[in-house]
């Protein structure tokens, strides 16, 4: 068990039932690359927040952090839905459970629902702002250079990732693939067009084309 006492490159997870409930929650549904990948959006997107000088909820932002990626579990391949809404209403069940109020509420689901739509979220709330900021500088490494040197290192020593490349990519690969309908028109298609022999994206201007519309 990581010791959430512990602050990586100064940042700190909050010291709430809410957000040690969302660990165990996590660690429990999910693998250590899920898991470790999350905790590392949630420090990278708290750096990057500091960098931005912005004002956020560090509980909130926690909580989208930990449940981004959890609609890639296997419950889920059958749900017809993005992995990314599947993830989004297990943080709306969990945090109405315990009475969170409706705004917060909000923009954890909107902040895990839209974290693959990219040029959307930065206009948001920092809390949407900043999962995605997380999830891109993790996954993408979009403005990696735009942190510390150490700060960075320190997140790592904290939460490794071996072979992140191809296990995160294997891992979104074994979570869409049962739904392939669901990449329509956002980046999933790209892993399914690379991972899955015989797979074909949907095309926008064909839809239309062929839509029952006379004209």
């Amino acid at each position: 068990m990581t010791d959430d006492s512990s602050a990586p490159a100064g940042v700190r997870v909050p010291d709430s039932r809410l957000a040690r409930e969302a660990t165990e929650l996590v660690r429990d549904s999910t693998d250590e690359l899920i898991y470790h990948h999350s905790r590392r959006v949630y420090f990278f997107g708290s750096l990057q927040g500091a960098r931005r000088e912005l004002s956020f909820d560090p509980e909130l932002l926690y909580v989208a952090a930990m449940f981004h990626d959890l609609g890639l579990n296997e419950p889920f391949h059958a749900s017809g839905r993005r992995f990314e809404v599947d993830s989004a209403d297990e943080a709306r069940r969990f945090l109405e459970a315990r009475q969170v109020p409706q705004d917060g509420i909000r923009r954890v689901w909107t902040a895990i629902a839209l974290h693959t739509t990219p040029g959307i979220p930065a206009y948001m709330e920092p809390e949407v702002a900043l999962v995605t900021a997380g999830v891109e500088y993790d996954v993408l490494g979009i403005g990696y250079h735009d942190l510390d040197a150490a700060d960075r290192a320190a997140v790592v020593a904290a939460h490794p990732r071996p072979g992140f490349k191809k296990r995160i990519l294997e891992a979104f690969t074994e979570g869409v693939r049962p739904k392939p309908q669901t990449t329509f028109g956002n980046v999933k298609a790209d892993v399914l067009a690379h991972y899955v022999p015989g797979f074909e994206r949907g095309d926008f201007v064909r839809t239309i084309l062929d839509s029952p519309w006379d004209e």
